[in-house]
């Protein structure tokens, strides 16, 4: 790695990493689809495209500015760049998170909004949408994800897969294996021939969204 990268980043890119391995060994991604970035400070770490992740190395280190120009490292960020940029610009995230989860890929095909089958469904910040479908790393998908993810942590990418941010990356994460984790249980629900799911409402989301709010230890 190159003089002059910031402990900092260092820091982060190594989670980046770790993170980007765990998709691929928790079944998120295939290959080197999916992708993940981290702000840090006024950079972004994101990781490149087209390689795969146990090939990452320190020395691989990728930087961009909030507007994508390059910062540090000489690889290619991932095609889906203009999708964490724009989430970065309209959300306090600090980590995004990016895959084509199987159960959660198979659900952006089928509805509109992931019905709220489970009470973590306001982890998410309510019912999680489902963003039109546009060509992946174009701009237009970037804008139908910037909408889907209003007042929420996550959405569904029609015909493509999932999309997460967090204040953290582990917590970027963790909303995107929940999602495919609700996604299976529908699926899994529905495909009784006999019964239909009961749904959560409104109210109940409500009372879920009060109770997380002192939830963990202190």
């Amino acid at each position: 790695m190159r003089r002059g990268i910031p402990a900092e980043w260092r820091r982060a890119w190594s989670e980046l990493v770790l993170r980007a391995r765990q998709t691929v060994a928790d079944g998120l991604v295939v290959g080197t689809s999916g992708n993940l970035s981290v702000r840090v400070g006024d950079a972004i770490l994101v990781t490149p495209s087209g390689v795969p992740y146990d090939q990452l190395r320190p020395r691989d280190l990728l930087a961009v500015d909030r507007r994508g120009r390059p910062r540090a490292g000489t690889l290619a960020p991932t095609s889906e760049l203009p999708l964490h940029l724009a989430i970065y610009d309209s959300t306090d995230a600090a980590a995004v998170v990016h895959t084509h989860a199987l159960h959660a890929t198979a659900v952006s095909t089928l509805v509109d909004e992931l019905p709220p089958i489970h009470y973590m469904t306001a982890a998410l910040g309510g019912p999680v949408r489902v963003a039109p479908y546009a060509t992946y790393g174009s701009e237009e998908l970037a804008a139908h994800t910037r909408e889907a993810l209003r007042d929420r942590t996550a959405c569904l990418l029609r015909n493509h897969g999932t999309i997460a941010h967090g204040t953290t990356l582990r917590q970027a994460y963790e909303h995107t294996a929940q999602l495919e984790w609700m996604c299976h249980l529908w699926l899994t629900a529905t495909s009784s021939r006999t019964h239909t799911p009961a749904l959560l409402s409104r109210a109940d989301l409500e009372a879920v969204s009060a109770k997380l709010a002192a939830y963990g230890q202190s």
